[in-house]
């Protein structure tokens, strides 16, 4: 069963895949410009990349794992590749060539499980730019996402309304800077949006502001799993500490070296069951 309403009703089912061939080769943000000399330890990243599946599988949450391609640097981040809206999985049309092939892996997987999905083919949308939120899905519209893409998934979605929202052009993609942990409550890096997108988000939620140092380590791409429980870096103490003072559970995993290539636990995840709303 394909179904996500929002990003934070009970995880059921995710998929992910190991870092194994993880590595910094053609940069393609601010984050791996940083650590491009320093790289990445692939051990060190396949063991948080287990600990953290294992405290998913921990929650009852089924864990997919993906194959990995050895020509495949960034597939570690599964978010971009898809996403579930309602009932839907939408595979997603990916702004850069490097990882069109990641695509082919999620498409030979779903069709292997019988998995329905409809491939988004308009360039192009990555799925690190789409904050689904019930009857809205918040879209970034980035270097990675299109308006065209934008207008196209409008169309796929009569009973939502895509919400547009503009981004700062060295920013990757939205959850780099906004994420939504429940109805009422979220994350945000006002530097990333100009006056008018901040206002729209923030007449919606309650948010959170991320420092830069805590934006630069991903504060705002924090893992929602269900029940207020909400995975996190140990690193990010401000907002650990503002999450907590509002009732989330804060389950704080190490993650410091896949963070090194730009994305921390939303962008490590493709969630495709969450338990619907009550």
């Amino acid at each position: 069963m394909i179904f996500q309403q929002n990003e934070y009703d009970r995880l059921k089912r995710v998929i992910v895949c190991p870092p194994k061939y993880m590595e910094i080769k053609n940069v393609i943000n601010e984050t791996q410009k940083f650590y491009e000399d320093e790289n990445i330890d692939v051990k060190i990243a396949m063991e948080q990349h287990e600990r953290f599946v294992q405290t998913l599988k921990q929650f009852n949450i089924e864990v997919i794992e993906l194959m990995t391609d050895s020509k495949l640097n960034e597939q570690v981040f599964t978010r971009d590749i898809g996403f579930a809206a309602g009932d839907t999985l939408f595979t997603c049309e990916m702004g850069r060539n490097i990882r069109k092939p990641e695509i082919d892996v999620l498409q030979l997987f779903l069709d292997h499980e019988n998995l329905p999905y409809t491939p988004l083919t308009t360039r192009s949308i990555e799925g690190g730019d789409v904050v689904v939120a019930n009857e809205k899905v918040y879209i970034g519209r980035s270097l990675r996402t299109t308006t065209k893409a934008i207008e196209d998934l409008q169309r796929q979605l009569p009973n939502k309304e895509v919400v547009a929202v503009e981004i700062r052009e060295d920013i990757l993609h939205l959850d780099c800077c906004f994420n939504i942990v429940s109805d009422k409550v979220g994350l945000i890096y006002n530097d990333a949006f100009n006056e008018r997108e901040r206002n729209i988000l923030h007449n919606e939620y309650d948010l959170i502001e991320v420092s830069d140092d805590e934006q630069f380590t991903l504060g705002t791409n924090v893992f929602s799993i269900g029940e207020g429980k909400i995975i996190s870096l140990p690193e990010n103490k401000q907002v650990n500490k503002q999450l907590t003072e509002k009732g989330f559970e804060v389950v704080e995993v190490p993650f410091s070296e896949i963070i090194k290539s730009g994305g921390s636990f939303r962008c490590c995840t493709l969630p495709i069951e969450r338990e619907k709303s009550s």
